[in-house]
């Protein structure tokens, strides 16, 4: 296997510790992966899950082997705890295995462009009630994933590749769509407050490059529907891949030129592919 090079890598919401994580995708990504800098962007091991109901594939522990390989090769690991590993930001500050703890980054790019990095889970709109939004997000999380685990399930038996139902679905449900947009925007204007040149997390499952008045808008998506990194080239430019029996870039973002990613996210899983996809499942008349 040829390996995959690349200056920095942000990776988001894996969920260890739950059977929709797509364990074996990262596995290979992780394996093939080098890198001088990787950003372990919350909810990477989740405590939530595990505290309700524990489970646990040799999978996932081999993934968190490879994290800890990664930082003994000289790898720089910095691990930022999301929503569902928040118990680990009281190691703030801390390292554990060689992999640094930390609330957030300010992350520099090679071509000298300045990042905050974050989960991003404190942009929830405060306005709906931060509880409320969290329990409705997570119940519709879980439904759509069992619907996708379903779904690439009957695709396997079928000697086919792995097809993220979820995009599309997020992509054609208009509330979904709204709240994605408007999470986004949230995030660019903090960024451009901050006088940063763009924001990177991850937290609603929706990986994106996208430029918003000024500000770039960075999602590195996840590893329980979309199986998506962000990665920053020796140039500086910045590039969202998907990665599983097929690698597909999903958008970029140069100092030069910005590729926005719903366009490609699109065409990658379009609603008529899945339709031909559900069509070909169907018995004969």
């Amino acid at each position: 296997m040829a390996p995959f090079r690349c200056r920095s890598v942000f990776i988001s919401d894996v969920h260890l510790g739950t059977p929709d994580c797509k364990a074996g995708y990262l596995l290979d990504f992780l394996r093939r992966l080098r890198c001088e800098q990787l950003y372990l962007v919350g909810d990477i091991v989740d405590l939530e899950a595990l505290a309700r109901r524990p489970w646990w594939h040799p999978d996932h522990g081999a993934v968190l082997a490879e994290l800890l390989d990664l930082a003994a090769r000289g790898t720089r690991v910095v691990y930022i705890p999301g929503n569902h590993d928040a118990p680990l930001r009281g190691l703030a500050g801390q390292r554990l295995g060689g992999i640094e703890i930390a609330l957030d980054a300010v992350h520099v790019g090679a071509d000298g462009r300045r990042y905050r990095v974050s989960h991003g889970d404190e942009y929830d709109p405060e306005h709906l009630g931060r509880a409320w939004v969290l329990q409705l997000g997570e119940a519709m999380r879980r439904a759509l994933c069992w619907t996708n685990r379903g779904f690439n399930a009957l695709r396997r038996r079928l000697d086919l590749p792995y097809l993220p139902l979820s995009i599309v679905v997020k992509s054609h449900v208009g509330r979904a769509l709204a709240y994605i947009r408007a999470f986004e925007a949230r995030v660019a204007a903090a960024a451009r407050d901050g006088g940063y040149d763009g924001h990177i997390c991850g937290h609603i499952h929706f990986g994106h490059v996208r430029a918003i008045d000024g500000a770039l808008y960075l999602n590195d998506g996840d590893w329980v529907e979309h199986c998506t990194a962000l990665v920053e080239d020796a140039a500086g430019a910045m590039e969202l891949v998907h990665w599983s029996e097929q690698q597909t870039a999903l958008g970029r973002a140069s100092r030069e030129l910005v590729l926005p990613s719903p366009a490609a996210a699109l065409a990658f899983a379009p609603l008529a592919r899945v339709r031909r996809s559900l069509s070909g499942l169907r018995p004969a008349a």
